[in-house]
């Protein structure tokens, strides 16, 4: 049994794009600590598990809500 050549053209690369590196996908790195990246998550934020986590801790909570007693605004 012999194997047939693949129908499909090779495909062409646009002009003026950098050359394929070995294949795959490119190497994301973290921007806070240069790890790099596996999830999909981390790839859109740019940002490892760990390094969000410390940023979510160095952010400040959101103010809570609290009733205000005040008068009533006159000709309501």
């Amino acid at each position: 049994m012999t194997a047939e050549p693949d129908p499909r053209p090779e495909p062409v690369p646009l002009p003026g794009s950098p050359e394929p590196s070995g294949g795959g996908r490119p190497r994301v790195t973290c921007r806070m600590c240069g790890r790099p990246l596996r999830d999909r998550q981390a790839r859109l934020w740019g940002l490892g598990v760990e390094c969000r986590e410390r940023l979510a801790l160095r952010a400040a909570p959101a103010p809570g809500r609290w009733e205000v007693e005040q008068e009533a605004l006159p000709g309501l």
